[in-house]
């Protein structure tokens, strides 16, 4: 395979709100470069990095896809990313081996919440980014109304490179405003070069004159020149469009059209001009495992290997593979690296190159570069590899809470193991999708970033596994605890011939502060009761704890003061101590006015302004409280907490409120008292279970 030095390679994310056009821009673009021959489309289901049998089904991305093709002398290595709620964990570790960014907005929608949470996450990275309007060809098409939504909300550096010629049926191509020429595309992509049409020229040299502006505040020096003499050469222009766009200040405009193939070859000549090459960025932080002090890596094949495992994915008749990205030094099969995390020596086996589906098996992977090699037993995703000489750890992956909970259970008895393994497989391919046995309620329950993608998994864990789960509605885990304080004695007193069992206590139950758990006190003096029976006691206690007072829900946030009671020089034994702890819990719990608890999270709502009545109205019916608001552009975010309980399928609700443009985050705060009215109903309901 050719090799490239590190200034001949990109790394570029594709990103955007569900249903721009990644996918379709994506097939255009490994065309144009000729990486494949003929256009696929998503509704014939035979697009290059849409290529799972679920993608194929749903006609959406649900994986992040590696890329590569080669243009001008130039390898670009291009992760389509999928843009849709649901899978944006994809988002968090795509764009975390990314140099730069192409933001696909629509022309018919302009800039959506999905477009502002990629964008923000491309600002944690501080990627260089490229702005793509696309479907120009589209009745109700408007460049004018997406460029102004974008500069809205991202800013005035958002600044167009191009202006189209015609919008909807009549869009015929665009003016390149840097050298002021027309292009007109034809098809399979190609394009003819022409003047300027005259009733364009006004509107370009005013975009032109903003555009120069733009790229002289890019370098100290431009400015002063162009300040002074209210003009730059060609070649200024371009070098302070580059150096903005490499240093995330600029963010230049382009359009097309990707499903006609319109646009495709200005945007691979402006990703290998402005978007950076690794050695752009020189060096990166990690952490030295030893130390945990800062560690600086210089970008250099030349350097001691420092590499990041960003995604794993399992491919049927293969196996699991890992991507990963080199940041310094080289990789080869066969050799051995460290992992600073597990602390263990591995061996890398085959190494390959990826376009979707496809795989070519290569030898070597230089510095700057991304490829795959088969899954290492001891490396995860977001795992640093390095030599063991020179550890260094790379900040990993900070993926997003889960938004929705879902309870399963299996359709076979004796399933269990099956599903357990099979959804530990898919975790480990997607850190945002979590599966727990939880003890509490007794129910395994699966989390991630929505209905939709829970559904995938367990497609997923069906087809690859051959094992099939039921969903059911996800039980609460409510907690209970006491709200004064109270004192009893638990005596246990067995005597049936014989050795007997002889165990008394008296203890003292007082309420704690939300959050302060449970604390034991041994206050026993004169040895009423031997100290070797003190643990007895408070295992007895704990054990009726986990048991309820009220519903059968654990008991928190209360103190137990074991002060006096007495013993039998024979009779008395660790499993009466235990027992008789256990009763005096019961005793005094059930007397110091016992209430329900239930979790309350934090939930932040990501809305256009037009729906915030609605979305607040839907809160305040699910006892949330309000809390704040704070504007992000076209958008508000509205803080509020809510009980777990009324937040079942919340995504779902919020989607459908806000015509699939709002998004919310939630994750645990606190417990707090249940309404007395809600908890009698609750208690009711667990004693009904109980007695099934």
């Amino acid at each position: 395979m050719k090799e490239y030095k590190i200034d001949q390679l990109r790394n570029v994310g594709l990103i955007s709100h569900g249903g721009a056009g990644k996918t379709s821009l994506t097939e255009a673009l490994l065309y144009t470069a000729g990486q494949i021959t003929r256009l696929g489309k998503v509704d014939d289901g035979n697009t290059t990095s849409d290529y799972t049998d679920e993608e194929i089904d749903r006609k959406i991305s649900i994986q992040t896809a590696l890329l590569h093709f080669e243009w001008k002398n130039n390898k670009i290595n291009l992760l389509d990313i999928p843009g849709y709620a649901d899978f944006n964990g994809e988002v968090y570790g795509g764009l975390r081996v990314c140099e730069g960014a192409i933001v696909l907005l629509s022309a018919l929608s302009g800039v959506e919440v999905g477009t502002e949470q990629v964008w923000d996450i491309a600002d944690r990275y501080n990627l260089s980014r490229i702005l793509f309007v696309n479907k120009l060809d589209k009745e109700h098409a408007s460049f004018d109304q997406a460029l102004k939504q974008a500069q809205q909300r991202f800013g005035i550096h958002v600044v167009p490179l191009q202006i189209p010629i015609g919008e909807g049926l009549s869009f015929k191509g665009v003016v390149d405003l840097l050298k002021m020429r027309a292009f007109y595309f034809e098809k399979d992509g190609k394009m003819k070069e022409d003047k300027v049409p005259q009733e364009l020229d006004a509107e370009a040299r005013s975009h032109r004159d903003k555009l120069i502006e733009a790229a002289a505040e890019a370098e100290d020096r431009l400015l002063e020149k162009y300040l002074d003499k209210g003009e730059l050469e060609p070649d200024e222009i371009k070098d302070g469009l580059r150096s903005g766009v490499v240093k995330a200040q600029l963010f230049p405009v382009l359009c097309g059209a990707a499903t006609e193939n319109c646009g495709t070859q200005l945007l691979l000549d402006k990703i290998v001009e402005l978007l950076p090459a690794p050695l752009d960025r020189s060096e990166i932080k990690g952490e030295d495992p030893s130390s945990e002090k800062e560690k600086i890596i210089k970008i250099s094949e030349n350097s001691s290997l420092c590499a990041f495992v960003f995604k794993t994915i399992s491919e049927p008749h293969v196996g699991e593979l890992s991507y990963f990205k080199i940041f310094s030094g080289k990789i080869k099969s066969g050799d051995d690296v460290y992992n600073p995390k597990t602390k263990v020596v591995e061996r890398i086996g085959q190494i390959y190159s990826l376009n979707g589906r496809e795989r070519k098996e290569i030898g070597m992977v230089n510095a700057g570069d991304v490829g795959a090699f088969v899954k290492l037993k001891n490396t995860h995703t977001g795992d640093s590899l390095c030599s063991e000489k020179d550890p260094v750890v790379l900040p990993s992956v900070d993926f997003p809470h889960p938004v929705i909970r879902m309870g399963i259970r299996p359709k076979s008895k004796g399933d269990e193991e099956r599903i357990a393994t099979g959804f530990s497989k898919l975790h480990e391919e997607d850190p945002t999708f979590i599966m727990e046995v939880d003890p509490d309620i007794k129910q395994t329950i699966i989390h991630g970033q929505g209905e939709l993608h829970l559904g995938v998994m367990v497609d997923k864990l069906k087809k690859r596994f051959g094992v099939e789960v039921e969903i059911e509605k996800p039980r609460i885990p409510y907690r209970e605890t006491i709200t004064s304080t109270k004192e009893s004695q638990g005596k246990y007193k067995r005597q049936s011939g014989g050795r007997g069992q002889y165990g008394d206590v008296w203890l003292k139950l007082e309420p704690l502060k939300r959050g302060e758990g449970f604390e034991f006190v041994n206050k026993i003096v004169g040895g009423v009761v031997p100290s070797k029976y003190i643990p007895s006691v408070e295992k007895g206690v704990v054990e009726a704890m986990v048991d309820g007072i009220l519903a059968g829900y654990r008991v928190v946030d209360l103190k137990v003061t074991l002060y006096d009671g007495s013993f039998h020089e024979v009779d008395s034994s660790d499993l009466a101590f235990k027992i008789a702890g256990s009763m005096g819990f019961k005793n005094a719990a059930n007397q110091a006015r016992p209430v329900l608890l239930e979790p309350i999270y934090n939930v932040e709502v990501t809305v256009p302004e037009e729906f915030m009545g609605e979305v607040m109205g839907d809160l305040s019916s699910r006892r949330g409280k309000i809390s704040g608001m704070d504007p992000h552009g076209n958008f508000q975010i509205i803080k509020a907490q809510a009980p777990l309980a009324e937040l079942d399928k919340y995504s779902t609700s919020l989607r459908s409120l806000t015509q699939g443009r709002g998004v919310h985050h939630q994750y645990f705060s606190h417990y707090e008292e249940v309404p007395r009215d809600l908890a009698e109903k609750i208690i009711e309901e667990a004693k009904r279970e109980k007695e099934k």
